[in-house]
């Protein structure tokens, strides 16, 4: 089945040509749930099968420029270049720090900094109690 569905997403992709794909339908298939909507596919989704087997070798090289050069027979400058394109076409995920609750700090640790000279009496004070 794995063959037929790559297939599939391949002749789709080759259809699209490139074009946005809006995916009004996604089914659950082992609860047998349907979700309805507009749904946007991943930009990496969005990039044609060859581009996509392209990003997936270097995946599984682990980021190996020089095993990328061996299993595609072609120079470094090749690679880069053809990494620098897709990277062009990917948009980048802007990572936002997430605000975690402030657990209260360990206390042999805030002594030993003060101890060290890292930190002031009203500083480790502060910290101690939770400002």
């Amino acid at each position: 089945m794995d063959k037929v569905v790559k297939q599939d997403w391949q002749a789709l992709t080759e259809l699209t040509r490139g074009r946005p794909i809006v995916v009004e339908r996604v089914r659950l298939a082992e609860q047998g749930i349907a979700i309805e909507g507009a749904f946007e596919l991943p930009r990496i989704a969005q990039l044609a099968a060859e581009d996509q087997v392209f990003v997936a070798a270097f995946v599984r090289s682990h980021g190996s420029i020089k095993e990328m050069e061996q299993v595609f027979g072609v120079s470094y400058p090749t690679v880069k270049a053809r990494l620098n394109r897709i990277a062009a076409m990917l948009e980048m995920v802007e990572v936002v720090e997430m605000t975690r609750p402030r657990l209260q700090p360990d206390r042999g640790e805030v002594l030993q900094r003060l101890k060290a000279g890292e930190i002031t009496a009203d500083q480790a004070v502060a910290e101690l109690e939770g400002g």
